[in-house]
C-alpha cells in the first residue's frame, strides 16, 4: 500500500490523516500542487487522497494546475484507485464525474451537524457512526451528486455532504482531517473571511474554538475509525 496526497495550500494539510498513516507505518507522499508541479504515475500508488483548499473548482483561469488535476483524478477513477476527497477534493471529484460545483447557499465556517443518509447508515466506511454528528466545515461552494453515485450524508443547510461513486472513491464536503491546532492556525491565517462573515469576528472565532474544545476528541476518534476502515475496506 502507497498514499499520495495532494495538497493545494501548505496551512491545509494532512492532519488526521497524516498521523493515521504514520501510526499505521503506511508509506505515503505528500506534494503541495502549484504551477510548477508534476503530478506522477498513477500506478505508483493504491490510495489518493486530495485536500482542501480556498480556490474554486471552476477557477482554471486562476489556477491552471486545476486541469491537470482534473485529468489526473479521471485518469484515478478510470483505473479503479481507491479516492478519498475533502472539502475542495471532494468537488474536485464531483466535477471530474461531470457533477456541477457551485456556490453554496451559505457558506459553512465552523462546527455543524449533518445526518447520514439510509446509504450512509449502511455503508461500511461509517460503521458504527450515529445517524446524526457534528462535523467541522469551511467552505462556500457545494455540488450535484454525481450520476451514478450515492448520497451518504446531507444538512440542512447544505444539502450534500458526502457520496461514494463505485465501491472506493468517496467526496466528504467537511474537514475530517483537522486537528485542534489546524483550526486554530486557520482561523487566524483566514482572518478576512471572518470579518465577512460576521460583523463581531472575535465573537465567531472564540465560539468556533470553544466548540472545538468540545467535539475534537470525539471527533478524532470518529475519524481514526473512518480511516482504519477507508484503508482497510480498499
Amino acid at each position: 500500500m502507497k498514499v499520495f496526497i495532494i495538497r493545494h495550500i501548505e496551512i491545509e494539510g494532512a492532519g488526521l490523516i497524516e498521523a493515521f498513516l504514520r501510526k499505521k507505518k503506511i508509506s505515503f507522499e505528500i506534494i503541495t500542487l502549484n504551477n510548477d508541479t508534476n503530478l506522477p504515475k498513477i500506478e505508483t500508488f493504491t490510495h489518493i487522497i486530495i485536500l482542501g483548499g480556498p480556490m474554486s473548482v471552476y477557477e482554471e483561469h486562476f489556477y491552471p494546475f486545476l486541469r491537470e488535476e482534473d485529468f489526473f483524478i479521471k485518469e484515478a477513477i478510470h483505473r479503479g484507485k481507491s479516492i478519498l476527497g475533502i472539502c475542495l477534493g471532494a468537488q474536485l471529484i464531483a466535477k471530474a464525474l461531470g457533477a456541477r460545483v457551485y456556490k453554496a447557499p451559505v457558506k459553512e465556517v465552523g462546527w455543524y451537524d449533518i445526518s447520514l443518509t439510509k446509504t450512509g447508515l449502511e455503508d461500511p466506511l461509517f460503521s458504527n457512526f450515529p445517524s446524526k454528528f457534528s462535523v467541522f466545515q469551511w467552505h462556500g461552494d457545494t455540488f450535484e451528486i454525481p450520476i451514478g453515485a450515492k448520497l451518504i450524508a446531507t444538512s440542512s443547510n447544505v444539502t450534500n455532504q458526502a457520496f461514494r461513486y463505485g465501491e472506493n472513491v468517496y467526496g466528504l464536503q467537511f474537514h475530517l482531517e483537522v486537528t485542534k491546532e489546524m483550526i486554530s492556525q486557520w482561523i487566524e491565517f483566514y482572518e478576512e473571511e471572518f470579518r465577512e462573515l460576521n460583523p463581531n469576528p472575535t465573537f465567531l472565532k472564540n465560539k468556533i474554538m470553544n466548540e472545538t474544545k468540545v467535539n475534537i476528541e470525539n471527533y478524532k476518534r470518529r475519524g481514526m475509525k473512518f480511516l482504519k476502515n477507508f484503508f482497510t475496506k480498499t
